[in-house]
């Protein structure tokens, strides 16, 4: 089955699209920007707020995961692209939601940047997909 000749064509367009200028900085930096919030708490300085600290670790690190698996692995990781979007809003209100956060401008500066970086970029990340299925591929 994996010689069939739709699958190689499939493998070799999704090769492609992971290959283009636009998709290697866009995964490149969403690895940074996960990274970022990850590691914001002891960046910025409020990892005496152990909700947030965990909770922008843990986002931090699945959206760098991501970022990875979308430039190792672009054919079989593109149909979670939607993920990132959705971890960069939550990493926005986090701030709320989360209990035991004081609202500090620099809690709030650190989240709404990354958060917005990862809503962006994760965006980015998900117009070969996009094209893909305007143009009738999936």
């Amino acid at each position: 089955m994996s010689g069939h000749p739709d699958i190689v064509a499939m493998n070799a367009r999704y090769e492609r699209m992971a290959e283009t200028p636009l998709a290697q900085v866009t995964d490149g930096l969403t690895v940074l920007a996960g990274l970022f919030v990850a590691l914001s708490p002891w960046i910025v300085g409020f990892t005496q707020f152990g909700g947030i600290t965990a909770n922008n670790l843990a986002v931090g690190l699945a959206v760098a995961a991501l970022g990875a698996c979308f430039a190792l692995a672009y054919e079989r990781s593109h149909r979670l692209t939607w993920v990132c979007p959705l971890l960069g809003v939550w990493t926005i209100i986090a701030i709320w939601a989360v209990a035991g956060t004081e609202m500090t401008a620099s809690i709030v500066l650190s989240n709404v940047i990354g958060g917005g970086l990862i809503v962006l970029l994760g965006l980015a990340a998900m117009i070969p997909m996009i094209r893909a299925r305007r143009e009738g591929r999936t």
